[in-house]
């Protein structure tokens, strides 16, 4: 069985030191750098714009996966692209022509990605799968970090995986929300290839250990 990727979130980063952190997920077993753009109206918060992630992509040299917690997200591929981004992720419940988007954001030349919040079920995704790259499931609420795991997130990741190999697709399933050494184990048992983790590695007392033990759970 091939390690988990693990995709550090900036939004649990010390946004006073941005650099000092990037330049630890550099050195880090890290595969991803994933970047949270909220917009305070699909999400209750705001993260951070283009003109402040244009040096946090100067700075990192891992690649960037990047998810629109905001409405309207097609509006911004040229923006997401101009980060030198590997992934472009939306949500279901914000593209209303979302085979389109998903068209778009491959045209620019990035992978694709859809996002599930958590009371999404899985069968939305059932016509357009074979389209994409990556899924994400969302194990909390969206707009916040540090929220406790929702448990079911388990099941849908089984749901998902089912999905994947009845159709053919070849989508990687990622998770973001609450996952640490525990929830994380349990997800990539039941099928998860990717682990968003944002307090768990970055408020962890040694970065770079805490990295490597998610990479090898």
């Amino acid at each position: 069985m091939s390690k988990p990727i693990i995709s550090p979130s900036l939004l649990s980063a010390n946004f006073l030191n941005l650099q000092k952190d990037l330049e630890i997920i550099n050195k880090s077993e890290a595969d991803w750098l994933h970047i949270d753009i909220m917009d305070g109206v699909f999400v209750p918060n705001i993260s951070f714009g283009f003109p402040v992630l244009q040096y946090v992509a100067q700075a990192c040299t891992k690649p960037l996966d990047v998810h629109l917690m905001i409405v309207q997200p097609e509006k911004f591929i040229k923006e997401v692209k101009g980060l030198g981004s590997m992934m472009m992720n939306v949500h279901y419940e914000t593209c209303t022509h979302l085979h389109r988007v998903i068209q778009q954001i491959k045209d620019a030349g990035m992978q694709a990605g859809v996002t599930l919040n958590p009371a999404t079920p899985v069968c939305v995704l059932k016509d357009i799968i074979t389209e994409l790259d990556m899924v994400l499931l969302m194990s909390v609420n969206p707009g916040f970090g540090g929220q406790k795991f929702i448990p079911q997130t388990l099941n849908k990741v089984k749901e998902l995986r089912a999905l994947i190999e009845e159709t053919g697709a070849h989508a990687l399933i990622e998770v973001d929300g609450g996952v640490n050494l525990e929830t994380g184990k349990l997800l990539v048992e039941a099928g998860a290839d990717a682990l968003v983790a944002g307090n768990a590695v970055f408020k962890a007392p040694d970065m770079l250990q805490m990295i490597s033990d998610l990479k090898n759970l």
